[in-house]
């Protein structure tokens, strides 16, 4: 019998379990969704920034306004931080995934789901600063804790090092994985990868490009990870 989905470190250390195949939706990833003249002309760079989330419509989902976790309470327990703002959790059917969360309750887009396996790294975000795959994480999992997506990395005008060096180095194509690569780059920057082009690939193989930008990937995570050898890079 095959294998299930492997978890990295860092998802171990968040105690989560592979969700079942009952447990994921049903509709699956890029077929029939967009070609890349569409997604290019219709988003640009595209997983780049993403734009602005209709917020407004979370509702019963997004905590009353001014809402602050309680420490140490049921109130911390119940909600999330997802860049920045606070969610509430309460209600919300155990069976959820995070990405299904962000993407369907929080709209918030950017985060992409890809194979909704964990084996594409599309769906990659940040929790607590750890990179995960979202579609292996129920939302249940992340109360008390914080979310960062690619909407809450850079916006336009203000792009991170890293949207900026895959600007430059084109490293996207149709863009569809770009925001998980993006964040997974990010999350390389804290771990303890070695310097070469071989570690960054080792680093980055969870996260898949069918595009074959690689080269383009790894020559701007390169850049950024030798200007955060002389500056802090966040």
């Amino acid at each position: 019998m095959a294998d299930g989905p492997k978890l990295r470190d860092d998802q171990h250390l968040l105690g989560l379990e592979p969700l079942t195949e009952a447990a994921h939706s049903e509709e699956h990833g890029l077929k029939g969704r967009v070609s890349r003249r569409s997604f290019l002309s219709g988003l640009g760079a595209a997983g780049l920034v993403a734009s602005a989330s209709p917020l407004a419509m979370a509702a019963g989902v997004e905590a009353p306004a001014g809402a602050q976790p309680e420490s140490g309470s049921s109130a911390a327990a119940s909600t999330v931080l997802v860049n920045g703002k606070s969610y509430d959790l309460s209600g919300l059917e155990p069976r959820v995934t995070l990405l299904d969360l962000l993407r369907e309750r929080i709209y918030l887009t950017g985060t992409k789901k890809g194979c909704d396996h964990g084996q594409c790294g599309a769906c990659t975000v940040h929790v607590n600063g750890r990179r995960v795959n979202s579609c292996l994480t129920l939302a249940v999992m992340v109360a008390g804790k914080e979310v960062t997506t690619i909407e809450g990395l850079g916006q336009p005008g203000n792009l991170h090092p890293m949207q900026a060096a895959f600007v430059e180095h084109d490293g996207y194509q149709c863009g569809y994985c770009t925001s998980g690569q993006i964040m997974s780059a990010v999350a390389l920057l804290k771990e303890p990868i070695g310097p070469t082009d071989e570690d960054v690939k080792h680093g980055m193989a969870g996260n898949i490009c069918r595009c074959g930008a690689y080269p383009n990937i790894v020559a701007a995570v390169q850049q950024v990870r030798g200007h955060a050898s002389n500056t802090s890079v966040s």
